[in-house]
């Protein structure tokens, strides 16, 4: 799964990144994950994460539980833009390039706004 997220103003990337790093804390002890990633860009206003779970079951019990729950509530009015996108490799197929992550994001973006049209 890669997710890219821009927020509104300056103002909010430190929020934004504060925010994250409990997500993150939390991730790295999440049962069925994998790994997790984030690269910041706070100049940009842009986030890009990059995580490998067992399953979807694995990412959406993980989203749903605290804090990841709460973060997500509480920093959505901050949100200027977000694209999700999601894949399946065998384990063999792992780590994850973050060229790969981002060619597929741009690819979602783009059905994301066809969509929006």
């Amino acid at each position: 799964m890669a997710s890219r997220f821009e927020v509104r103003t300056l103002k909010d990337v430190p929020r934004f990144f504060l925010r994250s790093l409990a997500a993150w804390k939390q991730v790295r002890s999440a049962p069925g994950a994998y790994g997790a990633s984030l690269i910041a860009q706070p100049a940009r206003r842009v986030f890009y994460t990059l995580s490998a779970w067992q399953d979807r079951d694995a990412l959406y019990a993980y989203a749903r539980a605290e804090p990841h729950r709460g973060i997500m509530t509480s920093l959505r009015p901050t949100m200027r833009t977000s694209t999700f996108t999601f894949w399946e490799v065998d384990t063999t197929g792992l780590p994850i390039t973050w060229d790969d992550a981002r060619r597929r994001l741009a690819e979602q973006a783009r059905t994301d706004a066809v969509g929006d049209a």
